[in-house]
């Protein structure tokens, strides 16, 4: 992405209603393992808001090592979470086989120079046996907008093709559901109905009262998820996936 983008990632990602949906249903989906304790790779960082939160809110899974591609990210995300990161692509993971417990892919393998087969096979390597993979993509190839283009994201999955590629990449008790659903319509409003004139990404602070309308939407379907239900579409696709033991 481009450094603005990280910037307004880094300035946005503490308070906004996307991340703590995704950040939200990232621990729910793990809270479905019998996973709690060991080291993990937040494979693809950005500028750290996952990792700072997972420090707080699961401290048993540690040490949490971060990596990105782009050095600005990754010292952000060092000031933010104070956790160990490196820079480094994702297609060729520097970490010995079975280094975690758990790796995160959170919106990274639709990016562009990732290479997606190598990016879940370095995954696969690092995991420990039995240890957990979790993936957050944009969801449906059809809702490419400008944010997409914005922040580097080449391609966008359905269910389905993830759990495809897990499958592939030699995971097995994979679970995948769409996430963002309930606002869904709204998604597909702004986006391919009445565009934006700004050529702009989605990521941006939006008056308290619409953050507060769309975290409590965020909070229901958490919920949903941490009962064991999954959704049956929407803008994104989450997926946590077993390494054999």
């Amino acid at each position: 992405m481009d450094e603005a983008e990280y910037v307004k990632m880094y300035e946005v990602e503490d308070r906004m209603w996307w991340y703590y949906g995704v950040h939200a249903n990232v621990l729910a989906m793990l809270a479905g393992t019998d996973i709690c304790t060991g080291a993990a790779l937040d494979a693809g960082c950005g500028t750290g808001g996952l990792m700072s939160k997972l420090g707080r809110l699961l401290p048993s899974l540690a040490p949490v090592v971060g990596l990105d591609f782009d050095s600005t990210a990754a010292r952000m995300a060092l000031g933010k979470s104070g956790q160990p990161v490196c820079v480094a692509t994702v297609n060729a993971l520097p970490f010995r086989d079975h280094a975690f417990r758990v790796v995160f892919s959170i919106d990274v393998l639709a990016h562009d120079g990732v290479d997606a087969t190598r990016a879940l096979g370095e995954a696969h390597r690092c995991l420990l046996p039995g240890g957990a993979l979790v993936v957050n993509l944009p969801a449906y190839d059809w809702l490419r907008a400008v944010h997409d283009e914005r922040v580097h994201q080449h391609r966008r999955y359905t269910r389905r093709q993830v759990i495809a590629m897990l499958r592939a990449a030699g995971f097995a008790r994979i679970r995948a559901s769409y996430w963002n659903t309930l606002l869904f319509p709204l998604m597909v409003f702004r986006r391919k109905i009445f565009p934006p004139r700004r050529q702009e990404s989605d990521v941006s602070s939006y008056p308290v009262p619409v953050e507060a309308l769309f975290r409590l939407v965020m909070k229901v379907e958490n919920l949903w998820l941490r009962l064991g239900l999954d959704l049956p579409f929407g803008g994104s696709v989450m997926a946590v996936a077993t390494k054999h033991g």
